[in-house]
């Protein structure tokens, strides 16, 4: 590796971590502040609050990325402009394109480790934040998840713990249902077995259903049971994809498909981040962009704040193309790459005469 090569990865890097330390120390912070706000009524260990703020932090700063990489390469090229190390690099031989390229080709490459290793490691101590505070919520007694052999549901109404078991999801409906009900000891009480369950309010509608009790059947067209789930709450349930790794992410999309379940929400889980290295290296290559046409104002706050002016655009961009996604107004594929194919359109157009500046 040539010795402008290894400095120019090791002055971007070294500024890449120097903003993800400060945004990392002030990512905790907020948790704290959070997380002292939900324990405030609540007798708990001391050490608690900060655990949990530290087990958060890490996904939220993969969520950041985007930005980080973009302030890092302001950062990287204002050292570069304020040691006369540009002019240095220019009077070698060493073009502005060659520098951009350098830094675009490191992003890519860091950016694959973030997504295989970075993620895969946050999601897991997501997953174990989300385990302990649930011990600590109002819901902390309700469960529920997708498997191979379709939704299972546990809830508890008027000391009554009940399992509910459902083939697959049709609309607001559960179909092929089993649901057994027990007591405060886990006695069971009844079971019942419905062809169709109506969830689109918390006062279930078994329709053709057949209850059993003591080894007798009886069996009914219309039965209610009241539960704390209905369709939106049970959908609001999966929101939380970032708990998963990819591995676990794939597997539940194979269960979703076996229960009939929207894919929309693990699609876009999926499609963002297989596009996340592109997203990063597009965001370091506008942020090498902005910089290189703008070197002759010496006011790094102007270039900065202009900087974070894009982030928030480009932040929104993309948040607007993805609710349209989510909502099925355009295709998610298509949500997911239109903000990116804009950001490269734009991109190439300012690169150029780039080596002139």
């Amino acid at each position: 590796m040539n010795t402008y090569v290894f400095f120019i990865i090791r002055k971007f890097f070294s500024s890449f971590i120097f903003v993800y330390l400060v945004v990392g120390s002030l990512a905790i912070i907020l948790n704290l502040l959070t997380e002292l706000e939900f324990f405030r009524n609540i007798k708990i260990q001391n050490y608690l609050p900060i655990y949990l703020s530290l087990l958060d932090t890490p996904i939220m700063m993969f969520e950041t990325f985007p930005f980080l990489f973009f302030i890092s390469t302001l950062i990287f090229f204002n050292n570069l402009l304020d040691d006369n190390e540009l002019n240095i690099f220019k009077y070698t031989g060493l073009k502005n394109s060659t520098i951009i390229k350098i830094i675009c080709v490191t992003t890519f490459a860091l950016s694959l480790i973030i997504i295989s290793v970075y993620y895969n490691f946050s999601s897991n101590l997501k997953n174990l934040y989300l385990s302990l505070k649930k011990e600590y919520t109002n819901d902390g007694k309700y469960l529920a998840v997708i498997t191979k052999n379709g939704l299972w549901i546990r809830d508890l109404v008027n000391k009554k713990k009940i399992i509910i078991n459902a083939e697959k999801i049709e609309s607001n409906y559960l179909i092929n249902s089993y649901i057994s009900i027990f007591d405060e000891n886990f006695d069971i009480i009844e079971n019942i077995q419905s062809s169709k369950v109506d969830i689109s309010k918390t006062e279930w509608v078994l329709y053709n259903n057949t209850v059993f009790n003591n080894n007798l059947g009886l069996k009914n067209e219309i039965l209610r049971l009241q539960t704390n789930y209905n369709y939106k709450i049970i959908q609001n349930l999966f929101s939380n994809l970032s708990s998963l790794t990819i591995i676990e992410l794939l597997n539940l999309r194979k269960n979703y498909i076996n229960l009939g379940y929207s894919l929309t929400e693990i699609d876009s889980q999926l499609f963002k981040i297989s596009t996340y290295p592109f997203y990063l290296t597009i965001m370091v290559l506008l942020s090498s962009l902005i910089m290189l046409n703008s070197k002759k104002s010496n006011n790094f706050i102007v270039k900065f704040s202009y900087g974070l002016f894009v982030s928030v655009t480009v932040y929104y961009l993309n948040n607007f193309f993805l609710t349209l996604g989510k909502t099925e107004k355009i295709n998610l594929f298509i949500s997911i790459a239109s903000p990116l194919i804009i950001l490269m359109l734009i991109a190439i157009f300012m690169l150029k005469n780039i080596n002139e500046k």
